[in-house]
């Protein structure tokens, strides 16, 4: 049977069965749009090489280890690990400090240099796990365009573009997840501040 015609869940189970063909086959079917979706949030090819490679990763580590559950279809499973590797790099850019000196600093101007307290920083911390554990209750198409808005500044055409939807749909999802994001976060009463 050629793997053209098979669904997305055929092809896992075939791969899952052996057939190196079958993976070759669920990559090609999403490569190109997987690229574009990363490349137009991180703006970086080798960048974007690197997450996109990295996301395949996981998905066939995941695969092959048999943790893979068909919860939604497949493709919005490898956009959401897409998603989580460049949430991953751009907060482990932002932890890392640049200073760029002429040779005459003190040591005291770069630490000193830290806006937030500790204390602070762990309210703004807990606060932001708080409503990242709140976003997981949304239904997946809110997700998506909420992750893609907000957390990675992508503009309504860019998201309707990456997700195949038209603008008013995209921002459909958006006004629907933010009004569903609220009720959450009354019902658990989290204080966001």
């Amino acid at each position: 049977m050629k793997t053209v015609m098979l669904t997305d869940n055929q092809l896992i189970a075939s791969y899952q069965s052996g057939d190196e063909s079958a993976l070759k086959a669920l990559i090609a079917r999403y490569e190109k749009r997987l690229f574009s979706y990363i490349m137009l949030s991180v703006k970086n090819k080798e960048l974007a090489e690197d997450i996109f490679q990295d996301t395949f990763i996981k998905v066939i580590n995941t695969i092959r280890s048999g943790n893979y559950h068909e919860e939604g279809k497949f493709f919005q499973w490898v956009m959401r690990i897409a998603n989580n590797l460049k949430i991953d790099y751009y907060r482990k850019v932002q932890r890392m400090p640049v200073f760029e000196g002429n040779g005459e600093y003190d040591i005291f101007d770069i630490l000193g240099s830290r806006e937030d307290s500790v204390e602070q920083k762990m309210i703004r911390e807990q606060i932001y796990t708080d409503v990242n554990r709140m976003v997981e209750y949304l239904p997946e198409e809110q997700k998506e365009v909420l992750t893609m808005r907000i957390y990675q500044d992508y503009s309504f055409k860019e998201i309707a573009e990456a997700t195949g939807v038209s603008i008013n749909t995209a921002l459909g999802r958006m006004r629907y997840a933010l009004i569903n994001l609220r009720k959450i976060i009354e019902k658990n009463k989290v204080v966001v501040d």
